[in-house]
């Protein structure tokens, strides 16, 4: 049996519609494109820096990742109910080894809160996670929902989990995402966010084209990122590989940091660290140019 068919034979013995289907983009957050545009902090226009040779992190790091995925589990009526599950965990390295440090995982079943209620006998085993029910039900504005929901709920759990490990240890934690979600992560000085999305860009105009034509191994200027979020954080980019007949996204991240953290010397020193944590070539992931082999390891 698949995961979930023991909670769509319920539905069925209920007199619901059972289904079975995967939406799109189940398996990670989803963001709207769109530029919003950024103030530099370094440099009077947008430039490149040569941080330095790859070196490697000194002493202990500790890497925090999360993974998701939605799928479709019945209907209630029009009224689609769906299944997620989500796990986050922080993976510490010490001697070259790296050994969890603390994980959590959550299997949650996602619909409004009539179909939760109405299906509740068969969603015994999952976490009831309402949408918005103030519009007529649609399943594919449903499934959007949905999805955001998802993307919520493990946002807060990798925040959660973050949490209890910075609670017992003072190490650098390197977390995949943006650090702006979080107040706490913010303003950790021994935090780094690296995010491998780039549906919202800084820039736009010459500044775009030179973010997005940055070398391998530089970074750009440091920047304050559009304030769309809770907390503020300083970032630039880094270009992990070499783009040149790839792709101009290919191998490029942004890093985020805490503003004290925001100073060329450390966003060279943190590059640099990075620039030493890059995923190997063969790295069996379609996003192994944006990837950190510590990050990676989570995820498996």
């Amino acid at each position: 049996m698949t995961e979930f068919a023991r909670v769509r034979h319920a539905l069925a013995e209920l007199g619901f519609t059972p289904a079975a289907a995967v939406p799109e983009a189940s398996e990670g957050r989803s963001e709207e494109a769109g530029i919003h545009p950024a103030v530099l902090t370094e440099d009077d226009r947008l430039e490149w820096h040569a941080p330095g040779a790859p070196e490697s992190w000194p002493g202990a790091v500790a890497f925090l990742d999360g993974v998701q995925h939605l799928e479709l589990l019945g209907y209630v009526g029009a009224s689609p109910l769906f299944a997620g599950r989500l796990a986050a965990a922080v993976r510490e390295r010490g001697d070259r080894r790296l050994r969890t440090a603390t994980v959590e995982r959550r299997r949650v079943a996602i619909g409004r809160p009539a179909a939760l209620q109405a299906a509740a006998a068969a969603l015994a085993e999952l976490e009831p996670l309402p949408i918005p029910d103030d519009e007529p039900p649609h399943p594919v504005r449903d499934a959007h929902a949905a999805g955001r929901a998802l993307d919520r709920a493990r946002g807060q759990l990798e925040v959660a989990v973050g949490g209890r490990w910075r609670s017992r240890a003072d190490g650098w934690l390197v977390v995949d995402g943006s650090l702006a979600e979080s107040p706490a992560w913010s303003a950790d000085r021994r935090m780094v966010g690296v995010v491998k999305s780039h549906a919202s860009l800084p820039f736009d105009g010459p500044d775009l084209e030179r973010y997005l034509r940055l070398p391998a191994g530089q970074r750009t200027s440091v920047f304050v990122p559009a304030s769309r979020s809770v907390a503020p954080v300083r970032a630039w980019a880094l270009r992990l590989w070499p783009w040149e007949g790839r792709d101009l996204l290919y191998g490029l991240v942004r890093i985020e940091v805490a503003p004290p953290n925001g100073e060329p010397y450390s966003a060279d020193r943190i590059s640099r660290w990075l620039l030493a944590e890059r995923a190997p070539i063969s790295a069996p992931d379609r996003r192994w140019d944006r990837l950190l082999y510590g990050i990676h390891d989570v995820e498996a």
